[in-house]
Formats: C-alpha cells, sequence, structure tokens
C-alpha cells in the first residue's frame, strides 16, 4: 500500500502480534470497567444499609453475605478473660490497639467477635492499657464486617496470649475453643468503657479501577501506533519513479 511517498507493508506475522495484543488489552480494559461499576453498585448497596434500622442478630448461625455491611443488633454478655488487644491501629496519628472481645449471644451457645473500640498504647508497651469490663447482658449495636480481611489477617505472632499483629476469624475462635458466628461487629452502642468508636465508612475503590481501565486501553493504542509507525517507511526517489 503506497499513500503520498509511504509505503505501509506489515508482515503477517506483525498483523496477528499485534492483533493479539490489542484484543488482550482491551478487554482487560473492559474488565477494569465492569469491576468499578460493580464496585459502585455495591457501594451504594452500602449507602442504603446505613440508612435502615439494625437489625436482629439472631441466635443461630448466619451466613456472612446476608448480614455484611448492615447495622445489627444483640443481646448477651461479653466473655472479657477472653479479650485480645489488635496491635498497630492508630488514631489521628497516635498508636493504639482495637480491643475485641467475644459476645456469648443471649439464649445461645454462639458467640460473636466485637470490635469495641480504639485504646491508646502507655508509654510502657509491655503494659497493656486498662479498659474497663462490661459484666451482665448488654444490648450491643454495630456494622457487620467480614472478619477475614487484609488487615486482619493473623500472622502467628502474640505476645502475652493477648497482644495480636492480626486478626483471623478461623484462628481466633480455635484459639478460645467457641463458635463464631462469621462476622466481626464493629460496635456503634454507647458503653462507658474508656474506648473510641470512630469507624470510617470504606469507599467503593472503584476509581482504581477506572484508573487500571485506561491505562490497558492506553496501551492498546500504544500497541496499534506502534505497529503503524514500524511498519510505514517513506518510499525513495527512485522507486517512487518506477
Amino acid at each position: 500500500m503506497n499513500i503520498l511517498g509511504y509505503q505501509f507493508e506489515p508482515k503477517i506475522w506483525s498483523i496477528v502480534l499485534t492483533l493479539i495484543a490489542t484484543v488482550v488489552f482491551s478487554n482487560l480494559g473492559l474488565w477494569q470497567l465492569s469491576r468499578a461499576d460493580e464496585k459502585e453498585t455495591q457501594h451504594k448497596q452500602l449507602e442504603q444499609f446505613a440508612k435502615q434500622p439494625p437489625v436482629l442478630l439472631p441466635a443461630t448461625l448466619v451466613k456472612l453475605e446476608e448480614f455484611e455491611y448492615r447495622d445489627v443488633e444483640v443481646d448477651g454478655e461479653f466473655v472479657n478473660e477472653m479479650t485480645i488487644y489488635l496491635d498497630n491501629k492508630t488514631y489521628q496519628g497516635r498508636a493504639g490497639y482495637h480491643v475485641i472481645t467475644p459476645l456469648r449471644i443471649d439464649n445461645s451457645s454462639l458467640y460473636v467477635a466485637v470490635n469495641r473500640g480504639w485504646v491508646a498504647t502507655g508509654y510502657d508497651r509491655s503494659i497493656l492499657p486498662p479498659v474497663s469490663n462490661t459484666e451482665g447482658v448488654v444490648h450491643i449495636t454495630g456494622t457487620a464486617v467480614s472478619p477475614d480481611i487484609k488487615t486482619f489477617e493473623l500472622s502467628g505472632q502474640q505476645m502475652d496470649k493477648q497482644v495480636w499483629n492480626s486478626f483471623s476469624h478461623e484462628r481466633y475462635q480455635q484459639a478460645l475453643g467457641i463458635k463464631l458466628q462469621p462476622l466481626l461487629i464493629l460496635q456503634k452502642s454507647t458503653i462507658e468503657d474508656g474506648l473510641i468508636r470512630d469507624w470510617h465508612k470504606p469507599e467503593s475503590g472503584s476509581s482504581k479501577n477506572l484508573g487500571y481501565a485506561v491505562q490497558w486501553f492506553s496501551l492498546a493504542a500504544t500497541t496499534i501506533i506502534i505497529f503503524i509507525v514500524l511498519n510505514v517507511k517513506r518510499r525513495n526517489k527512485e522507486e517512487q519513479q518506477t
């Protein structure tokens, strides 16, 4: 193909490679767009859940997907001797712990893990900050979240069996020898225990997927441009006169 003194004669193999790369990059871009759409849909659902009244957490085993991100309420007693301190948690720039205590659900053999809030570390990290124990039956409200997230993944490292670097629902359940509901409650209800309960709502995260989509589509476009540039050659005068 000759156009205005330029010759375009790509090799078959370069056409095939370009088509494959363009299709792959474009499909990856479309996949990232679909992930962004899924996250936006989920985020809107979470905002709807936040406007609804708390639902009762039953005394029977539930499924996480039926309660995740919903506000729940439950009655029971804290098992204070099973409290653990989740390390490396900051609040307004200060180092501290998240205090997690299992709650024995009223009229049930099941327990549910409750993240009761944040407490600052002291000057001596070998001494745990005091936390007031709550005795008797209490009414807890809070947001149900998945207990198995990256920031709570158990590393196996513990200090004095009370300070954990991260958290895993399954290992927590095994360590305590109890049966837990498959969720973690971020406590919202007010109890005079000195803990700070300032939970941040998760963002949708769709902007990251949109950024990845732009990168993949840019790679597809760049592949086409490189293909054209490498296969277009200017004809010399002798070739143009023949």
